[in-house]
């Protein structure tokens, strides 16, 4: 009888199957549409915020339907937060300590995965581990180093590290090195060593098998770390705050708190600046959107 149900039936367990899968890619888009709503809701709703008057915001409160849509609080927003300066100091941040520490991070993480050195495991385990350390255990010491380390008067108005955007670059370099270090290596130890081989026949240097070699096989990875790097530097609040006193040489996160007032706060002038300032991390993500797509995928067809 069961080999009588086997032959009847031969198709069962592919049906079977074919509906367990139907089942579950239709429970994995469900819940990433879920996701995709938790995440666009706050967006949505500070746009709607913005688009509305103070006045009408307090009057009828903030989940009203509107009365009035303005763009007068995205033109406030500008010109009294000064926001072209802050931009400028934004990318006098984010642009040296991206290409600073990719460049770091891509010739460290060169010399782990493919120059074998007894070190190499404790190297990095170490570039590794420095991600594990909190940024706040390590405030009260560095900032009595960035009061004494002393910088030329071109770099910093002060003579100091602190009080200058060198110094959050450094610091921002820093504390992202480790991470792009353990990405980077893990992603050179997937390029074949024939082509290593090869290039060292051909007498290719150190420097020519680094720099024409791995680091164009490489670029998908660079194009995804370039991405968050640009989105985790840009939007840091807590070290700008902490190192540079000067309102005038913080970056643009922070002049979001020239919008609040001591006793009043414009929550639909504020909700617009945050808008605006979204703007750049918006485009950097369209430019690279391809190129960081791939560099998630990195891995996930190999093995």
């Amino acid at each position: 009888m069961t080999t009588l149900g086997r032959t009847a039936f031969p198709d069962a367990p592919r049906r079977g199957r074919g509906s367990r899968a139907g089942s579950g890619s239709a429970l994995a888009q469900t819940l990433m549409i879920i996701v995709a709503l938790l995440w666009l809701v706050p967006v949505v709703f500070a746009l709607y915020v913005a688009l509305r008057p103070q006045a009408e915001t307090n009057l009828y409160g903030y989940l009203a339907l509107p009365h009035h849509l303005t763009l007068k609080n995205f033109t406030d927003a500008w010109t009294q937060s000064d926001m072209v300066m802050f931009f400028l100091n934004s990318a006098k941040v984010t642009i040296p300590a991206v290409v600073i520490c990719l460049l770091l991070a891509s010739s460290a993480a060169f010399v782990l995965s493919r120059i074998n050195v007894r070190l190499n495991v404790a190297l990095l385990i170490l570039f590794t581990a420095g991600n594990l350390l909190p940024q706040q255990v390590l405030i009260v010491p560095l900032y009595r180093l960035y009061l004494t380390l002393p910088l030329p008067n071109f770099v910093s108005d002060s003579g100091l590290l602190y009080d200058s955007l060198a110094g959050l670059v450094v610091v921002n370099v820093s504390f992202q090195l480790g991470f792009c270090v353990f990405v980077l290596s893990n992603y050179m130890k997937t390029i074949p060593s024939d082509m290593y081989e090869a290039a060292r026949v051909d007498g290719a240097s150190l420097w020519t098998r680094y720099w024409r070699l791995t680091l164009p096989l490489c670029r998908p990875a660079l194009a995804a770390l370039a991405t968050l790097l640009s989105t985790w530097i840009y939007n840091d609040f807590f070290w700008a705050i902490v190192l540079v006193p000067s309102g005038a040489k913080r970056p643009i996160t922070t002049a979001l708190a020239n919008l609040q007032g001591q006793y009043v706060q414009n929550q639909n002038l504020i909700s617009a600046a945050a808008l605006i300032a979204a703007v750049p991390t918006l485009i950097i993500y369209m430019l690279l959107q391809k190129q960081f797509i791939a560099g998630l995928s990195l891995g996930s067809s190999k093995g």
